[in-house]
Protein backbone atom coordinates (compact mmCIF):
# COMPACT_ATOMS: atom_id res chain seq x y z
CA UNK A 1 0.00 0.00 0.00
CA UNK A 2 2.67 2.45 0.54
CA UNK A 3 4.11 2.14 -2.79
CA UNK A 4 -0.11 3.01 -4.03
CA UNK A 5 0.26 6.00 -1.38
CA UNK A 6 3.83 7.20 -3.03
CA UNK A 7 2.73 6.80 -6.80
CA UNK A 8 -0.29 9.01 -6.09
CA UNK A 9 1.59 11.47 -3.99
CA UNK A 10 4.27 11.74 -6.60
CA UNK A 11 2.00 11.51 -9.55
CA UNK A 12 -0.76 13.64 -8.58
CA UNK A 13 1.45 16.36 -6.16
CA UNK A 14 -1.30 14.98 -3.18
CA UNK A 15 -0.35 15.56 0.29
CA UNK A 16 -0.17 11.62 2.63
CA UNK A 17 -3.61 12.00 3.74
CA UNK A 18 -5.23 12.92 0.49
CA UNK A 19 -3.35 9.64 -1.39
CA UNK A 20 -5.24 8.02 1.51
CA UNK A 21 -8.86 9.81 1.19
CA UNK A 22 -8.07 8.76 -2.55
CA UNK A 23 -7.57 4.98 -1.47
CA UNK A 24 -10.66 5.18 0.81
CA UNK A 25 -12.74 6.32 -2.15
CA UNK A 26 -11.20 3.29 -4.54
CA UNK A 27 -11.94 0.66 -1.56
CA UNK A 28 -15.99 1.64 -1.32
CA UNK A 29 -16.50 2.22 -5.01
CA UNK A 30 -14.91 -1.25 -5.67
CA UNK A 31 -16.80 -2.81 -2.96
CA UNK A 32 -20.07 -1.05 -3.97
CA UNK A 33 -19.11 -2.38 -7.55
CA UNK A 34 -18.01 -5.90 -6.21
CA UNK A 35 -20.56 -6.64 -3.03
CA UNK A 36 -19.95 -10.20 -3.55
CA UNK A 37 -16.22 -9.23 -3.10
CA UNK A 38 -16.37 -6.54 0.18
CA UNK A 39 -15.06 -9.24 2.86
CA UNK A 40 -11.95 -9.95 0.94
CA UNK A 41 -11.80 -6.22 -0.12
CA UNK A 42 -11.57 -5.04 3.13
CA UNK A 43 -9.08 -7.78 4.10
CA UNK A 44 -7.01 -6.72 1.08
CA UNK A 45 -6.96 -3.25 1.89
CA UNK A 46 -6.46 -4.32 5.85
CA UNK A 47 -3.58 -6.45 5.08
CA UNK A 48 -1.53 -3.87 3.13
CA UNK A 49 -2.52 -0.86 5.01
CA UNK A 50 -0.11 1.29 6.60
CA UNK A 51 -0.41 1.65 10.38
CA UNK A 52 -1.56 5.61 9.83
CA UNK A 53 -3.84 4.59 7.38
CA UNK A 54 -6.73 2.40 9.96
CA UNK A 55 -8.51 5.97 10.39
CA UNK A 56 -9.46 6.55 6.90
CA UNK A 57 -10.07 2.85 6.05
CA UNK A 58 -13.12 2.48 8.26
Amino acid sequence: MKELIDQLRKELDLSENQALKAIQIIKEFAKKKLPVFSGAIDKLFDKYAPQQEEDFMD
